[in-house]
């Protein structure tokens, strides 16, 4: 065979598979359908469209951006540092100058400004929190979609190499039997000459 008529039968091969592999496509369920074409449409647009930067996320608002830097101050060690620093001179200047002191024992001012502090930062570190709960929350919704959208991708491509497989699988079935074909014939031509030899032979005698 040819080297052009071997790449023609494999490419007929692979759009006989893919048109084979339409029906199943048509027996998914409407989600997966719907996600196997968002997928598509996307895997388009980055093809026409490789070097579009992805869209920036939602600007904060100062709400945010306040919660977000007393939680990230908060949280860290510094703030524990400074405020435990804060407290022991606290303590200290107010029990060595007992006689000049602001808040004396049992330092009700401390224990004051210690609520005032707790009330604030509670509220505000739970607005940073529940903002990062959405994010994850939209983070795992985004690779739930994007792992059934892969599995339905593998999916097909497994029924598109089966199908490829059988259709390969055929060819060289159908080769092999004009190859055998083709062998009897020579087969029997070769008979047929030597028969007819052996009577010239046995005629001319």
């Amino acid at each position: 065979m040819k080297v052009d008529e071997i790449t023609g039968g494999r490419l007929n091969a692979v759009d006989g598979a893919m048109k084979a592999v339409e029906p199943e496509i048509d027996n998914m369920e409407p989600t997966e359908r719907e996600l196997l074409a968002e997928l598509r449409r996307l895997r388009r647009s980055l093809r026409l469209h490789p070097t579009d930067e992805c869209d920036p996320m939602e600007p904060l608002s100062v709400g945010q951006r306040v919660a977000d830097t007393v939680a990230g101050v908060m949280g860290s060690w510094k703030f524990i540092i400074v405020q435990t620093v804060l407290f022991v001179v606290w303590v200290s200047i107010n029990l060595v100058a007992a006689a000049r002191s602001w808040d004396p024992f049992p330092f009700i001012l401390l224990n004051l400004a210690l609520s005032f502090q707790a009330a604030y930062a509670a509220p505000i570190i739970m607005m940073s929190q529940n903002r990062q709960q959405d994010i994850d929350r939209r983070a795992a919704e985004n690779d739930y979609k994007i792992n059934v959208k892969a599995e339905l991708e593998i999916e097909l491509l497994h029924e598109k190499i089966d199908e490829l497989r059988a259709q390969e699988v055929l060819r060289l079935t159908e080769a092999v039997k004009c190859l055998t074909d083709l062998l009897l014939q020579t087969r029997q031509s070769g008979r047929a000459d030597f028969a007819g030899a052996v009577e010239q032979e046995n005629a001319t005698t």
